[in-house]
Parts: C-alpha cells; sequence; structure tokens
C-alpha cells in the first residue's frame, strides 16, 4: 500500500474518514485490473471527446442563411451539408456517455461489494478510485463545454425540423440512416438538459442503487461521502497538497469532490446538503472560495 499514506484517523464521526489517495500515481493490483482495464477503454478516448466539444462551432452562419431564404435551394442543401456532420459528432458525444454510464456502474459494483466497507475499497483499491474520479472530472469538463456552447441544441434542432420536412416531401435525407427517429428522440433529451454526462451519471448511480436491492444504499452514498471528504482534506492541507507534483491535480480534486457531492444529493433519501449527511459542505465549500475565484465559478454555480 506504498500509494497510501493515512493522515487522520476516523476521530471525528460526522467528518468521515480520510485518506491520501494518489490520484497521479495509482497503479491497478491483480484483483482490480479486469475492471480496470474494462473502464480504461473507455476513458482513452475521453480526452478526445473534450477536444471535440472544444473546437465544435456549429452551423450557426448556414442555418440562418436557410431560415431567412427558404426558397434558395442551393442555401437549403449548403445549411444541411453542414449539419448532418455536426449531428454525427453530437451522437459520438451521446454513445460515449452511454459507454461511460458501463463503465462507472463497473466501478460502483466493485467500490461498493461486501465483505469491505466502501472507505476500505477506496483504500485497498486506488486504481479504481482514480478511475471513479477521472469519470467524475470528465464529466464536468463536459458539462462546463457544453453549457457554453448554444450552437450545439440549435444545430441539432434545425436537424430535426429540416427531417421532419424532408419525410413530409418524401425525400430522401441523406444521414438519416446516421440517426433514426429513436435515437434522435433519446439524443434530444440528452441535450436538453443543463448538465447532460453528470444527469446520466446521477440516473446511472439511482439505478444501480434500485437494482442492487441486497446491497445497503449507504455501501453507495459512504462511497461517495469519503471521496469527497479525501478530496476536501488534500485541498485544504498543505502537506497534503505539497505532494502533488502535476499543478493540474488541484482544478482535478475540486472537479471530482464537486461531483461526487452532486451524485450523493441526488442518490441519498435526505440529499447532500441536509444536517445529518455525511459531507462537510461548509468544509467543501470554504474549500472552493479559497481558490481563485475565475477558476471555480463553474464548481460553485453546479453545486447551486
Amino acid at each position: 500500500m506504498g500509494n497510501l499514506l493515512k493522515v487522520l484517523t476516523c476521530t471525528d464521526l460526522e467528518q468521515g474518514p480520510n485518506f491520501f489517495l494518489d490520484f497521479e500515481n495509482a497503479q491497478p493490483t491483480e484483483s482490480e485490473k479486469e475492471i480496470y482495464n474494462q473502464v480504461n477503454v473507455v476513458l482513452k478516448d475521453a480526452e478526445g471527446i473534450l477536444e471535440d466539444l472544444q473546437s465544435y462551432r456549429g452551423a450557426g452562419h448556414e442555418i440562418r442563411e436557410a431560415i431567412q431564404h427558404p426558397n434558395d435551394e442551393k442555401l437549403q442543401e449548403k445549411a444541411w451539408g453542414a449539419v448532418v456532420p455536426l449531428v454525427g459528432k453530437l451522437k459520438k458525444f451521446y454513445e460515449f456517455s452511454q459507454r461511460l454510464e458501463a463503465g462507472l456502474r463497473g466501478l460502483l459494483g466493485a467500490l461498493t461489494s461486501t465483505p469491505y466497507s466502501p472507505t476500505q475499497h477506496l483504500e485497498r483499491e486506488q486504481a479504481l478510485a482514480k478511475q471513479f474520479a477521472e469519470i467524475l472530472h470528465f464529466t464536468l469538463r463536459f458539462d462546463e463545454l457544453k453549457m457554453t456552447n448554444p450552437a450545439i441544441q440549435n444545430d441539432f434542432s434545425y436537424y430535426r425540423r429540416t427531417l421532419s420536412r424532408m419525410r413530409i416531401n418524401n425525400v430522401p435525407a441523406e444521414g438519416e440512416n446516421e440517426v433514426n427517429n429513436e435515437l434522435a428522440n433519446r439524443m434530444s433529451l440528452f441535450y436538453a438538459e443543463a448538465t447532460p454526462m453528470l444527469k446520466t451519471l446521477s440516473d446511472a448511480t439511482t439505478k444501480f442503487v434500485s437494482e442492487n436491492k441486497n446491497l445497503p444504499i449507504e455501501n453507495t452514498t459512504d462511497c461517495l461521502s469519503t471521496m469527497a471528504s479525501v478530496c476536501r482534506v488534500m485541498l485544504e492541507t498543505p502537506e497534503y497538497r505539497s505532494r502533488f507534483t502535476n499543478e493540474e491535480t488541484v482544478s482535478f480534486c475540486l472537479r471530482v469532490m464537486v461531483g461526487v457531492i452532486i451524485l450523493y444529493d441526488h442518490v441519498h433519501p435526505v440529499g447532500a446538503f441536509a444536517k445529518t449527511s455525511k459531507i462537510d459542505m461548509k468544509g467543501c465549500i470554504k474549500v472552493l472560495k479559497d481558490q481563485p475565484p475565475n477558476s471555480v465559478e463553474g464548481l460553485l454555480n453546479a453545486l447551486r
């Protein structure tokens, strides 16, 4: 357990157990490898998805021209030609959310199983805990980018409107095979959310709890509250923070902390902000407010 440094014993039950979780260097043990490798296949595509989303510019100009000149066939074709490949990208993002959900459910299964407590799991299986953190980190970054890009919903709405008009006029629609009506409905619900990836993970966690009736709900909520506690302690204690070798690890920890709080709030019967919550919300918010304001505004908004 060289990766693990106990930093606080559980003297304060309200605060929960706290330990150093090596987000930078944790490697899977033999018993973790199967789940780790499955999730790794998904996570290796995460950075590419973020790059595609970051460079997503939309077809706003072409769509405006087509709407302003409804009888100009060339402009209609130009707008359609611009939107179809973009919808292909949106489909890729949506399909990735489904893969991410499957990965999360695999990790939850591993990190909440008996006979170990969630704290013991996070201590013993640091590589899986790191992957869980990476999923949350990706999720909040994806949603931050999506929230600031109105072109996504505009493009998709135009695509659906044009597609239904083509159907009425019996015009063969190139690109319809890419996104059929059923898939378009699911994608529409996904992109209508302010934070679609977080909603996907919240629903997946809730579903995991309801499908595993033999598993006490505390196994899942304690896993989340422990992760929030670990991130908070690592961030607010200079000695542990100095162990980070990469400056990006601070923003990674902040995003993970906020992500697990939101998941906990969705899954726990009384939520994260109740007095009986196992998450020290005051401490977590203080850690956020101690950072440079422009770096955490999105995270504070996510909590609000």
